[in-house]
């Protein structure tokens, strides 16, 4: 059974959210304030960029302090009837066997949309006279929406953690997870994923889950991409989109090559679209997808990019019911693992070719395909016959010993 290592390593105790030492500190100070009285700004207003751990800082503390937390996504309540509901009550009584009580509003940044009937209103009246302490969290508290809000409560900025403080997090899982694990690979993680790190929990997940060993190669091919959406988000979006709008604005999510996305679309297909005749039908699309990028290619008629768009995120997204069940991990895609050999290998593997196409008078690709992976097994099984080949072949030291260690 798969389960996210961001929820099977989510910290349970406030000493176990990694960074932000300070703003933990203050967190702590001001809900233990509550206990003599209420202070005078009753509300705390958390904020920073995602995966710092403002969430799961506030779920730590009530489990440490045994409070009762009262949680929910602020999105899901707009209106100001549905923030009454939610909150009102329970900022206003006790609870039911006098534990105390922690309420908490996350994704603040969600009431403030157009469907927005009153909700961000009756949030602030609710800060004004809450009886119990009332957290909010956003990733702007200075969104001039908030401007009356934000009088109101307490502002605790959360920063991103150090790579450092990544790295032994990294370290930690992978030790738990009794991965042998290189430093460069784990480095190179927590740096490109600039502090994010939820972001690098699920990187390292994709990329070590199952093995034994992870090295600095097996990481090393992936390019940068834009933090601020990683591609597992705009993955699920094409996937399990509503409608087809929202599977094709999902491309503009994050900066990823439509070249790099087709590849990731397609390694992923076959593991969430579990039914057979639905497969086959959004492969089609993918299919089709490719024929309208193989013809931008041949004619760089650039106005037909848009038909290989929509075919392999609209099309995709409409071909299937969305009835995968369980959480299915997204698999890195392997040829684009496969295209990322070194430099030095495939310029020794494009030299090899052309001293089998001068001889055997077929294209240098055709050669490698074709040709070269006979000659390895005769190189790994007839030390004879190799020497003859490479002699027959014109090939130098590098070259034979290429093909003997492959």
């Amino acid at each position: 059974m798969y389960i996210p290592w961001t929820d099977k390593y989510k910290p349970r105790t406030l000493s176990e959210v990694v960074g932000n030492r300070e703003a933990k500190e203050k967190i702590v100070e001001w809900v233990q304030a509550w206990d003599k009285a209420a202070p005078k700004k009753k509300a705390l207003f958390i904020y920073g960029p995602p995966g710092t751990g403002k969430t799961v800082s506030i779920e730590a503390l009530a489990n440490d302090l045994g409070m009762e937390l009262v949680e929910s996504n602020a999105s899901d309540y707009r209106t100001a009837e549905a923030v009454k509901r939610f909150a009102g009550r329970a900022s206003q009584y006790a609870t039911l066997f006098g534990r105390k009580r922690l309420i908490l509003f996350d994704e603040l940044d969600g009431i403030t949309g157009t469907a927005d009937h009153g909700g961000l209103r009756v949030v602030t009246e609710i800060a004004k006279e809450t009886k119990s302490p009332l957290v909010l969290i956003a990733n702007n508290a200075y969104d001039p929406r908030f401007s009356t809000l934000r009088n109101h409560c307490i502002l605790i900025e959360f920063k991103r953690p150090t790579k450092l403080d990544v790295l032994k997090h990294l370290r930690k899982i992978c030790l738990r997870e009794e991965t042998d694990a290189e430093e460069e690979a784990l480095r190179f993680i927590a740096e490109r994923t600039s502090g994010d790190l939820r972001s690098a929990v699920n990187d390292l997940q994709a990329l070590a889950q199952g093995k034994k060993r992870l090295t600095f190669k097996d990481v090393s091919w992936l390019a940068d991409r834009d933090r601020k959406e990683i591609i597992f988000n705009v993955l699920r979006t094409i996937l399990y989109a509503g409608n087809s709008t929202a599977a094709k604005i999902a491309i503009d999510m994050a900066d990823i090559d439509p070249d790099m996305l087709f590849e990731w679309i397609y390694e992923n297909l076959p593991y969430h679209v579990k039914d057979p005749k639905e497969l086959a039908v959004a492969m089609d699309y993918l299919s089709r997808a490719d024929i309208y990028r193989g013809r931008v290619r041949s004619t760089q008629d650039w106005s037909l990019i848009r038909y290989f768009l929509d075919l392999m995120t609209a099309g995709v997204a409409a071909s299937w019911s969305k009835r995968s069940t369980g959480w299915v991990p997204f698999r890195f895609p392997g040829r684009i693992r496969y295209l990322s050999v070194e430099k030095g290998e495939r310029a020794m593997l494009s030299a090899v070719g052309m001293k089998i196409r001068r001889k055997c008078h077929v294209s240098s690709g055709q050669a490698v395909k074709e040709i070269l992976p006979y000659i390895r097994i005769i190189f790994e099984n007839n030390s004879e016959m190799a020497a003859g080949i490479a002699r027959w072949l014109e090939l130098d030291e590098d070259m034979i010993n290429y093909l003997t260690l492959k």
